[in-house]
């Protein structure tokens, strides 16, 4: 979920950019929550997390300022001193923390591998009981576990799914989402000759298309790793999908102008207006195109001869550092944390999916929330970035930097992959 910068922009884009990275350089320090004083009793503990702002002011300061007042409640003896960063900075600005010696206690954001490696971090067992470890789904406990040992928890998931615009797939004659890449790029043509601006959406600028990219080749039968966890960018599978994107959608003026530069928000906002018939959405999408006055459906990621059998999962990850000792005092916060009422709660509040075995069963058995079913049967099967692996940091900003290309007018699949497999070998393997 962290965001890094494209070479691609307009005139208008580099403005948006300008402004949010602004924002992200304001830390967010919650009140009443400081340090206590050299001759105060007990601990403060320093978490930094992710504030999903999606306008100013509406970020989730309120769910931790609500989270640390409760907190507080049950451990008058633990303060929490919490700073929040914009998506696009909080990984940068722990990195710079940790090599100052300063290692927050806490941190709630996209990548663990790493401080793992670099044995910086607590292991689960070491901080939960085992009731609230047995609690994460397996497909995301096993994501978060490097060398037999859990060390990232899972916060803030989501999965992707197909959402269409029910008005435009009626003015272009669709009866039924499409289900094959035949039938999508079909479908595409269809919208395209009903004067709908962008048939298909797809955001391949540098906000997330690591995510876009992921749900394709899992539909394709490829992906960014092998059985054996090793990278495999330039297999078989994922060279036929991108060629098969470039060639029936991207050529065939499918996809907006500029796929390449087009960011995720960007396409959500165009969706949002009406002028994009499908693209491959979080469950964050739907309340936004409902307030908009969006009719849409829900349907699964078309695959290469059906559905896609395998989807695309998307989390942020708590980790816990022990430069600092805190080991008890952290446990305590975490079980806090994980408890179903406030995983629920933050689900609500940011249109995310809960992370716990019961918060999940919760929802499902809330019909205010039937349209996030298909999100929630998704989540134990989902399949994830390789975030434990050490390499996988600068291999993500490569691969933002280059996978667009990949399908562009005049592009060159092979070569783009190869480079990304080579780049990620030569990471692993040194370690870096």
């Amino acid at each position: 979920m962290t965001q890094n910068s494209s070479a691609v922009r307009t005139g208008r884009r580099r403005t948006r950019t300008a402004a949010a990275t602004a924002a992200a350089l304001v830390a967010v320090t919650l009140p009443g929550c400081g340090s206590l004083g050299a001759g105060g009793a007990g601990v403060t503990l320093h978490l930094v997390a992710t504030d999903y702002a999606d306008r100013p002011g509406d970020g989730t300061r309120r769910y931790w300022e609500g989270l640390a007042t409760r907190f507080r409640a049950e451990h008058p003896e633990i303060r929490l001193r919490i700073d929040l960063y914009d998506g696009s900075e909080v990984d940068r600005k722990v990195a710079s923390l940790v090599r100052q010696g300063r290692a927050p206690d806490v941190v709630q954001a996209g990548s663990f591998g790493d401080y793992a490696a670099q044995g910086r971090l607590y292991p689960v067992e070491e901080l939960l009981p085992i009731r609230r470890q047995a609690s994460f789904p397996s497909a995301l406990a096993d994501v978060g576990t490097i060398d037999g040992k859990q060390y990232g928890m899972p916060f803030a998931a989501s999965t992707r799914a197909l959402i269409y615009n029910k008005d435009l797939f009626e003015r272009a004659g669709i009866p039924a989402p499409p289900r094959t890449w035949a039938e999508l790029a079909a479908d595409a043509a269809r919208l395209k000759q009903a004067g709908v601006p962008i048939p298909y959406g797809l955001p391949l600028g540098a906000e997330e298309s690591q995510t876009e990219t992921l749900s394709w080749l899992l539909s394709g039968g490829g992906g960014y790793t092998n059985d054996a966890g090793g990278y495999a960018f330039d297999s078989p599978e994922n060279v036929r999908t991108l060629d098969w994107i470039g060639r029936r959608l991207v050529r065939q003026g499918l996809t907006g102008p500029d796929p390449v530069g087009t960011n995720r928000q960007e396409a959500y906002d165009s969706f949002t207006r009406g002028e994009t018939g499908m693209l491959n959405g979080d469950p964050a999408l739907l309340r936004r195109a409902g307030s908009s006055g969006i009719r849409f459906a829900v349907a699964p990621v078309p695959g290469r001869t059906g559905p896609s059998s395998a989807v695309t999962g998307v989390t942020d990850w708590m980790m816990a550092f022990k430069q600092n000792g805190h080991r008890k005092q952290i446990g305590a916060f975490l079980d806090f944390v994980y408890q179903d009422a406030n995983v629920l709660a933050f689900a609500d509040r940011y249109d995310t999916l809960p992370v716990t075995t019961t918060a999940a069963e919760a929802m499902s058995a809330d019909g205010a929330r039937r349209p996030l079913q298909v999100y929630l049967d998704q989540l134990p099967g989902a399949r994830f970035c390789p975030v434990g692996k050490r390499s996988w940091g600068p291999v993500l900003v490569r691969l933002k930097s280059l996978i667009g290309w990949a399908v562009a007018k005049n592009s060159n699949p092979d070569g783009v992959l190869k480079d990304l497999q080579d780049t990620a070998q030569a990471l692993e393997s040194t370690g870096s």
